[in-house]
Formats: C-alpha cells, sequence, structure tokens
C-alpha cells in the first residue's frame, strides 16, 4: 500500500510541475516586448524633459506653471485610481494597471505642447505619445483600456490648464486679398 501511494504521489509531482504555471506561457516576455517595454520608459521620460528644457530656454514662464499643473494633476490622478482600482496587470506582475500613468505622462505632455506651442509641436509629440500608449500594451504593461483612460487623463488635464501661446500675446493673423496681391499679417503685442 505504501508503495502505491509513493508511485501516485510521484506521478502526480511529475504531472503537475510539467504544466506551465497559469498564464505563463502566454505572459512570458519576448525580447521584442521587453525592448518596446525599455523604449516606453526612456521616451515617457525623454518627452517632459524636452518640453521642460523647451519651455526654459524660451523663458515661458506661464507655460512652466501650466506644464507644471497639467504634469501634477495628470501624474496624481492616475496614482489616485492605481491605488484606489487595483487592477492587475497584463504580466501579472502587481496590481497597479489601470490607469496606465506611461500614457497619461506622456499624452499630458504631448497635448501641453499641442495647447500652448501649437501642431508643430503637437503632432510629433501625439506620435510619441501614442507609440508609449501601444508600447505598454505590447509590452503586456497594460490593457488597451488602462491606456486609453491615461490619455483621457493627460490630455484632460492639458486641455483644462493650458492656453495657448498666441492668446497670452494677442497673436492674430489675417489674410489680405486684393486685385494683384495675397499676403499674410501678423500682429503681436508684448
Amino acid at each position: 500500500m505504501r508503495l502505491i501511494k509513493e508511485i501516485i504521489a510521484s506521478v502526480a509531482l511529475l504531472v503537475f510541475s510539467s504544466l506551465p504555471v497559469m498564464g505563463e506561457e502566454s505572459f512570458r516576455r519576448t525580447s521584442s516586448q521587453k525592448g518596446v517595454g525599455v523604449s516606453t520608459d526612456v521616451v515617457v521620460v525623454a518627452m517632459p524633459v524636452a518640453a521642460l528644457t523647451g519651455i526654459l530656454v524660451e523663458k515661458d514662464w506661464k507655460g512652466l506653471k501650466q506644464g507644471a499643473l497639467t504634469a501634477v494633476t495628470s501624474v496624481g490622478a492616475s496614482l489616485i485610481l492605481k491605488y484606489a482600482i487595483k487592477e492587475e496587470r497584463p504580466d501579472f506582475s502587481n496590481n497597479h494597471s489601470f490607469p496606465s500613468g506611461h500614457t497619461s505622462t506622456a499624452f499630458a505632455t504631448a497635448a501641453f505642447l499641442q495647447r500652448r506651442y501649437g501642431w508643430k509641436f503637437g503632432v510629433p509629440a501625439f506620435a510619441l505619445a501614442t507609440y508609449v500608449g501601444w508600447g505598454r500594451v505590447y509590452a503586456k504593461k497594460h490593457h488597451w483600456w488602462d491606456v486609453v483612460a491615461g490619455a483621457a487623463i493627460g490630455a484632460g488635464a492639458a486641455f483644462i490648464y493650458t492656453t495657448p501661446l498666441a492668446r497670452d500675446h494677442d497673436i492674430s493673423i489675417s489674410p489680405c486679398v486684393s486685385s494683384d496681391a495675397v499676403s499674410v499679417t501678423a500682429c503681436i503685442s508684448f
């Protein structure tokens, strides 16, 4: 009887130890996913640093204040929701999946740049922010809804606090058309 119990225990141990742990096979990161994950970490730090550098070079103190309020609101709202909701990440690493803080930060920076300085800065910033959102899902750090919520939080914060630079300086651009010429007139007050 003892021998039968040992055989059954050995077979059970062999069978159960060879089974994959729940989610182990489907959430093991590939080198590509790891690389994209690292690149999103780099981009999400580089974007605000580049924006801050530009603000300081241009001495846009009102923009600095607006950017700081945007950042604090975006990061604060994301952290509060992460700790209140406690959604498990797709890779099972922790319970801080919702919303995506990386995406929130990237979209806050992109929306700030677009609102403050126009589409010339907004288009590349939104392209980078979109990459960050995609990369967080691809790297199995977030679900798609985490990224959408993070983008809404970040962009929403920027839209609340940021005014266009043109409005601060009363910039107006007007086209002029006559019978023999077409021109554009721009006025700015300091």
